[in-house]
């Protein structure tokens, strides 16, 4: 089902932080404490989700690396251009053997045509999520991140990320972190600035002077 696509723009964070920081006052103090949230992104597309990919269980600044070090050694970084590379030439960018197998995957997905990233752009939410997860290695979070940061979606919300979920214990200062499902649930109260309220979490456990 083809959507009305409604994409993040400077305009549409601040109605959204207004919003979300009327309706619950730590979010506000986010705001107070350290400002607006700024609006990560990723290309769409291949490199977008190669660089997310690059991104799972590991940190932001290890992935960034390894993005910057892929993109000089296969250049342009494309899909076909990236199956022309062996094993070994990738490795050198610093991916392991597990991450290598899902960037190849995804690009022979692409040149196969079992895949149109543009085509899918214009989709809903949840055939997004089937069709990309048909791929080995793109499961829920690098969907939810791609929608977020490449598609600029405002009501996506990653249940399953940890700056997300150590952000909101640290914020509510909660004994114990909440598990994704619980999480989940009270982001119910967001929408449908879900995304919106993922960033002020991610601008708060980054800002905020201890990480756990």
């Amino acid at each position: 089902m083809l959507i009305e696509l409604t994409s993040l723009t400077p305009e549409k964070i601040a109605q959204g932080v207004e919003e979300l920081a009327s309706r619950d006052r730590d979010l506000a103090r986010i705001v107070e404490q350290f400002g607006y949230p700024p609006n990560w992104q990723c290309e769409p597309g291949f490199i977008g989700l190669i660089e997310i990919i690059l991104g799972q269980q590991v940190s932001v600044a290890s992935a960034k690396a390894i993005f910057q070090r892929l993109s000089s050694i296969v250049v342009p970084l494309t899909p076909e251009n990236l199956l022309t590379y062996d094993d070994l030439q990738i490795q050198a960018a610093g991916l392991s053997r597990q991450k290598i197998s899902y960037c190849r995957g995804l690009a022979q997905a692409i040149t196969s045509g079992k895949i149109d990233l543009d085509k899918l752009a214009l989709e809903d939410e949840a055939t997004i999520r089937t069709e990309l997860k048909q791929i080995k290695g793109i499961g829920d979070w690098t969907v939810d991140t791609y929608l977020l940061m490449s598609l600029q979606r405002p009501d996506v919300f990653p249940k399953g990320d940890l700056g997300v979920i150590v952000g909101y214990q640290k914020l509510k200062n909660l004994a114990t972190r909440p598990t994704p499902n619980e999480l989940e649930k009270i982001a119910e109260k967001w929408r449908p600035w879900r995304a919106i309220a993922t960033r002020l979490l991610w601008h708060y456990y980054l800002s905020s002077p201890t990480k756990i």
